[in-house]
């Protein structure tokens, strides 16, 4: 988008604004953003009320593999979800490239989770994992979702594997990897991929972490950047919020939700097959966020995500060694990665 389209946004938003709340608009002030690149802001109104202008930008071609289309917009899958009775935003009004959406306010979980006890942040974790049962029951009604049309597949599993042999496994080595080391870790990133596909799928947030976690009054929690959704199995979420790298959750915690929660998924998924799957997509997941901070961190000059770097390599290194028995290609990426955190 040119700078002159940019620099237009808070008028655009005002007008969209106006129209939909049928208020006038006090302000329009832009919000901190993430690791991608769309925009926010938040609009204020002259009577108090709040909203959430969330607007699309060109996106960075390193977010998804080559041949993959762009995620789809927020609609319809924001309805859909809504309808099922999940606490997602309220849309107000839509113009091109532009939602106005309700503000569930600033205090994310992950957030919440830097001023709390280890036991508040437990808890509040456990109520979001409350979420994903009903999330998977979530069914494809005809209405036009492109969610159910992706899918985690071979492309995304050959993205992951490229991004982190070109900076984390590269980062680590302090130097370009051998032939044998890059063919070691795509081998085991294909083999998880291959085992992903025997399993169940399910309708899956895709990016269901403490970022996307958001705290209304009450401690109600809110889902947030909803577009990215597409088939997974079942563990996939469950990798996002109990391997999130901005959180530090101890291993009998993992492993006490895991078993929790199971049982109440659809088809609840054999206790040995949920828990291995789980271990494998969190080589994949995690070795994408670490590739994902250095690629910010180097390409973009954006440092504020290296600090994050450390704990995510030290999950990364316990994943590996916990699936280390299920496949030999696995075992070598044990190998590969043993001391990776250290260094």
């Amino acid at each position: 988008m040119s700078a002159a389209a940019n620099a237009d946004e808070p008028g655009r938003i005002a007008s969209l604004a106006r129209s939909a709340l049928g208020e006038t608009i006090a302000g329009v002030d832009p919000l901190a953003s993430g690791i991608g690149l769309r925009r926010f802001y938040r609009v204020r109104t002259a009577s108090g009320r709040s909203a959430i202008a969330r607007v699309e930008t060109d996106e960075d071609p390193a977010g998804r593999p080559a041949g993959i289309p762009p995620e789809p917009a927020l609609e319809p899958i924001r309805a859909l979800l809504e309808r099922a009775g999940l606490p997602v935003p309220g849309c107000y009004g839509h113009a091109p490239g532009l939602e106005l959406l309700e503000d569930f306010g600033d205090e994310s979980l992950c957030l919440r989770s830097r001023a709390s006890s280890p036991a508040e942040t437990q808890r509040l974790v456990s109520h979001a994992l409350d979420l994903l049962p009903r999330l998977q029951r979530v069914t494809d009604d005809g209405s036009g979702v492109l969610a159910f049309a992706r899918r985690l597949d071979a492309p995304y599993f050959a993205y992951k594997a490229d991004l982190f042999v070109r900076y984390s496994l590269a980062a680590a080595l302090g130097r370009e990897p051998r032939a044998a080391e890059d063919a070691a870790l795509r081998e085991a990133f294909a083999f998880i991929g291959a085992a992903a596909a025997l399993a169940p799928l399910r309708l899956s947030h895709r990016d269901f972490q403490s970022q996307n976690l958001l705290l209304r009054p009450g401690d109600a929690l809110g889902l947030i950047d909803l577009q990215g959704a597409f088939l997974a199995p079942p563990e996939y979420d469950f990798v996002c919020l109990l391997c999130d790298s901005y959180l530090e959750l101890p291993e009998a915690f993992v492993d006490a939700e895991l078993e929790r929660v199971r049982p109440g998924l659809p088809g609840a998924p054999d206790a040995v097959a949920f828990r291995a799957r789980f271990d494998l997509l969190t080589l994949t997941r995690k070795g994408k966020d670490h590739a994902r901070f250095l690629y910010a961190a180097k390409e973009r000059d954006d440092t504020r995500y290296l600090e994050f770097a450390p704990r995510t390599a030290r999950m990364l290194e316990r994943a590996s060694r916990r699936a280390a028995g299920l496949d030999p290609r696995i075992a070598r990426l044990a190998e590969l990665l043993t001391g990776w955190a250290e260094a």
